[in-house]
């Protein structure tokens, strides 16, 4: 019985590590840091347009939207009700979910109609030396 309850003992203590970096993820505490990506020159993305690029990894979908002259917005085109991919509609000015006809925002993120209640979350951009870049991801509180 002694043994069982020493090695319990072992398994709870060494385990505190990985739960206080994993409570420290999920709360947010620890300041993520994004790699600096070039999505697009200026000159090649008219006013209305919108390009597909991927940040901050190779395997996540990200749109750069020019709404205006010097307005650039970006988001990861996840529909955040079941992770649908998010298109530019030019024709409507918003961002679509065909899956279950969500629709939101493109200057805010923000949900406009169908099942998707939490905004989508903005890719954050820099403007450098005639192109667009894409710094970092801004999380929305559920």
């Amino acid at each position: 019985m002694k043994t069982l309850v020493g090695a319990a003992g072992v398994f709870a203590v060494s385990t505190l590590p990985w739960g206080a970096l994993a409570a420290k993820e999920l709360t947010g505490l620890t300041k993520k840091s994004y790699p600096q990506l070039k999505i697009t020159d200026i000159s090649s993305l008219k006013v209305g347009d919108a390009t597909q690029f991927a940040y901050p990894g190779e395997h996540d979908s990200a749109l750069l939207i020019r709404l205006g002259e010097n307005e650039y917005k970006a988001y990861q085109n996840a529909c955040t009700h079941l992770k649908c991919p998010v298109f530019w509609s030019k024709e409507k000015d918003e961002m679509v979910c065909p899956c279950h006809h969500g629709i939101f925002d493109a200057r805010t993120g923000s949900p406009t109609a169908g099942p998707p209640k939490r905004p989508l979350p903005e890719v954050l951009l820099k403007k450098d030396q005639g192109a667009i870049y894409a710094t970092g991801v801004k999380r929305y509180e559920a």
